[in-house]
């Protein structure tokens, strides 16, 4: 039996099926506990079924993104993983870029052909690793972080402008473009690479059309006060960059 025959086995999506259940169920506890909750405090009911309507009807096509994810990865980790992953804690950009990055430290390519069971084994394991410490550190820090938001706690008088928090992420996300698309130029230069297409600028052209895709999505929502497409823009970015992979490569 393959790798990826035993990554799409009963028993992982036992396992994996398990947890999700176990999460939706959490989810609808909390739906029905701020249902509650809400008429506790004398909401209006009418409200509340429309906020929920709204809810549901907004999550619909940002989600496509996450099934994109789940497609993108199965070939290679199978389709339990990545289903856990992605409807747990996982983030569509995190999961995909953290598995391509270890298969590549690995010397495997993230396809199913050359998936061993030591290099599924490495791939998920830093998959988990490295997205844990958001819920370490709320643990141990998020009582804190709540008291100052909600004023417990001795806050100092806010500057104006980004915090320091936001530019480091914005200076981190832009590095890490930067590295993948410093990446695509290598391997287009040097026709040779991860991508094993012998002078392809394929990967130049996909991340071309989708960044446009995102600066359009963008402009739309902060100059035309759309802002119902700022949940639309990650996958309506992802699915014109792999229309264009499609049509180049057809």
């Amino acid at each position: 039996m393959s790798v990826l025959s035993q990554l799409n086995s009963g028993t992982m999506y036992l396992i994996c099926g398990a947890i999700v259940a176990f999460v939706a169920v959490v989810c609808l506890v909390f739906i029905l506990r701020a249902w509650k909750a809400g008429k506790a405090i004398g909401m209006d009911v009418a409200r509340m079924k429309r906020a929920m309507t709204a809810s549901a009807t907004f999550s619909v096509l940002p989600s496509v993104g996450i099934l994109l994810g789940v497609i993108a990865l199965s070939g290679s980790l199978g389709i339990p993983w990545p289903w856990l992953r992605l409807s747990v804690i996982g983030a569509l950009h995190y999961e995909t870029q953290v598995a391509q990055a270890a298969a590549e430290q690995l010397g495997l390519q993230l396809s199913g052909e050359s998936m061993t069971a030591g290099g599924f084994s490495t791939i998920a394991l830093l998959m988990s690793v490295c997205i844990m410490w958001g819920m370490i550190l709320m643990t141990v820090f998020g009582k804190r972080y709540l008291d100052k938001l909600s004023g417990g706690g001795k806050v100092k008088a806010r500057k104006e402008g980004p915090s320091f928090a936001d530019a480091a992420m914005t200076a981190m996300f832009v590095g890490m473009v930067s590295a993948y698309i410093g990446s695509y130029i290598g391997s287009y230069v040097s026709g040779a690479g991860v991508f094993q297409f012998r002078g392809s600028w394929t990967p130049l052209a996909v991340a071309a059309v989708a960044a446009l895709a995102m600066a359009g999505f963008t402009w739309l929502t902060e100059k035309k006060h759309l802002e119902w497409l700022e949940g639309f823009s990650i996958a309506g970015s992802m699915l014109l960059g792999m229309l264009t992979a499609v049509l180049i490569g057809g």
